[in-house]
């Protein structure tokens, strides 16, 4: 499809197929070392599971993070080592799994992460913060945008979409929507960028090395939504989420700051 190189990640990062069994390893390492809570239930299937990493004093409050992988691919003990900054800042994170396309609609998987966070939001008091990667970017944007007649949203001061999907247009035209199976009503009803604007600080953060596509994508929601945009330098499509394990870094501020 006439899209498909322009949504194309890993061909055009150095060593960008040794990434996955990287995280991978990092997030079993993590989870080895951490108090935390595996696989709990937050809805009926089998990828309806969270983790939950606890600090070892009483939580700041909650952090979401939702993983990518364009709805199709990946699970949530990929990414644990990214609990690390906000954990480390004295805040609990939660991380879910989700159903996958074609099985579900990119729909189904928001309104299952709305669950998730409602789940997490029972466990942790305090505020929360949402950031989620590429396709979990849309995911976690898509959260105070719509309202789900739940009281967690409420709860919700901070949201950090990181190489998010905005605009899901232009997948209809890649390849991969013979198993999202987007259409012109749902690319509408889930896009971002159609979205009211959240009455809450969002920053929109993407690399600065990062595909055409993605910088646009981050472009067209921070205009959108008239809120921060900001392009990290020497940073691509798989290394952009890295400084969330970094307690000092500036992703990790821009997540936890009032």
């Amino acid at each position: 499809m006439e899209l498909d190189e322009a949504y194309a990640n890993a061909a055009y990062i150095p060593g960008g197929d040794t990434y996955p069994a990287r995280w991978a390893k990092s997030a079993a390492s993590f989870r080895e070392k951490t108090l935390c809570e595996l696989d709990l239930p937050y809805g009926e299937s089998a990828r309806q599971k969270l983790d939950l990493f606890h600090p070892p004093r009483l939580a700041k409050g909650l952090v979401v993070f939702v993983h990518g992988g364009y709805w199709l691919m990946s699970d949530k003990s990929d990414w644990s080592h990214l609990a690390a900054g906000p954990l480390a800042q004295g805040w609990a994170v939660a991380m879910p799994s989700y159903d996958l396309c074609p099985a579900v609609r990119i729909t189904d998987i928001g309104n299952q992460i709305a669950t998730a966070i409602a789940f997490a939001a029972g466990r942790v008091l305090g505020p929360i913060r949402l950031t989620g990667h590429s396709a979990g970017g849309q995911l976690v944007a898509r959260m105070t945008a719509r309202r789900f007649g739940a009281r967690w949203q409420e709860r919700v001061a901070k949201i950090v979409p990181i190489s998010a999907l905005g605009d899901l247009s232009p997948l209809m035209r890649t390849s991969m929507n013979a198993d999202l199976k987007l259409d012109a009503a749902e690319v509408l009803a889930e896009s971002p960028i159609h979205l009211p604007k959240p009455q809450i600080p969002v920053t929109v953060w993407v690399g600065a090395d990062e595909r055409p596509a993605f910088l646009d994508q981050s472009r067209g929601l921070a205009e959108a939504w008239e809120c921060t945009r900001v392009v990290a330098p020497d940073r691509h499509h798989f290394d952009v989420i890295e400084p969330l394990c970094d307690a000092d870094s500036a992703l990790t501020a821009a997540l936890l700051a009032d």
